[in-house]
């Protein structure tokens, strides 16, 4: 992995310098309000040794998709008041995260404090990594940190743009799982095993296409498991699926199979009607597939006691999941 540099490596002295600091902030809301705070706990180190050092942190984030439109229910402003209690220390709400607006929000912050910056993606050239808006974001800072790990891997305004026109550094978040991920990737004690979750494929087609070369077991979960079952030929239903990247989970498949790589998928769902709050769900067990109407959950009860000793039984020729209970004599594989 190529060096890179962190907070160490910036000026001792920070006083009144303005620091943008990407973090990801796009946490679980419930009513408006954040039901699990993992995601801020984690960018206090950065943001309380920028402030300890003098610097004005300015943090930068998305919640959700809006897709360039403003809307209350998607604002940074609700992460405030949670960033406040957990900091302990007082928090700006600044109502862009470019322009002249934020500009002038900026200008009368003081040494040491910290604003939290309007969703990036309300601006619809964030996600296309807009130069024009990379160039704005950027005008407000001084230097610029990177600590959204679990968004690195998007060439976004934010997170790649913006690096063009600022001195770059990673933040302690980020430091910790560059340095993890060399020690897994790097030289490691095999067997080694990678466990990938989300949504969608199409956010990690690299990153997926990238690991089957470097682990021996790649573990494949929530929403994007779905698109690799479609792949091989298990029904669905309703779940979320990326139908039109079939054919690349299938290269993926074709690449970890000439990297000695061995894929897992899940083997038993729970099912439901909807993906409504309280949605009433069923242990679809090892059938063969879920009934058109039908969303995929998770994994169900039977797997789900397993935890401690995960056990995945495949076929070796196909790489499919076997979901009829029985031992698979050609393989049966651990991880």
């Amino acid at each position: 992995m190529s060096s890179f540099r962190t907070l160490d490596d910036l000026p001792d002295d920070l006083h009144g310098k303005r620091v943008l600091v990407r973090v990801d902030f796009n946490v679980p809301m419930h009513e408006g309000s954040v039901s699990d705070d993992t995601r801020l706990r984690a960018a206090v180190p950065t943001i309380a040794e920028l402030s300890d050092r003098g610097a004005i942190v300015l943090l930068l984030s998305h919640i959700g998709r809006p897709k360039g439109h403003s809307r209350p229910d998607l604002s940074t402003a609700l992460v405030v008041r949670p960033l406040h209690l957990i900091t302990g220390r007082p928090v700006r709400f600044v109502e862009d995260c470019q322009g002249p607006e934020a500009e002038r929000a900026i200008s009368t912050m003081t040494a040491g404090s910290i604003g939290m910056l309007e969703n990036t993606r309300f601006h619809l050239g964030e996600e296309k990594n807009d130069p024009d808006l990379a160039r704005g974001i950027a005008a407000l800072g001084d230097y610029y940190v990177d600590d959204a790990f679990s968004a690195a891997h998007r060439a976004h305004a934010s997170t790649e743009g913006i690096t063009h026109f600022l001195p770059s550094f990673a933040g302690r978040a980020m430091e910790a799982e560059l340095k993890a991920l060399e020690a897994a990737l790097g030289h490691p004690e095999r067997p080694v095993a990678a466990v990938v979750g989300g949504a969608k494929v199409s956010s990690k087609l690299a990153v997926l296409g990238h690991l089957v070369g470097k682990v021996d077991h790649l573990i494949i979960g929530g929403g994007m498991a779905n698109t690799f079952l479609a792949a091989r030929g298990v029904s669905v239903g309703k779940s979320l699926c990326e139908h039109d990247l079939v054919g690349e989970a299938e290269a993926i498949f074709a690449r970890a199979e000439a990297a000695n790589c061995t894929i897992h998928l899940p083997y038993d769902v729970v099912v439901a009607g909807g993906a409504r709050p309280n949605c009433r769900g069923a242990d679809a067990g090892r059938q063969p597939g879920v009934g058109s109407g039908r969303r995929r959950h998770g994994r169900s009860a039977q797997s789900r006691e397993g935890d401690t000793r995960i056990q995945l039984r495949f076929d070796r020729r196909r790489r499919l999941p076997r979901m009829d209970g029985r031992a698979n004599p050609a393989r049966s594989g651990r991880a």
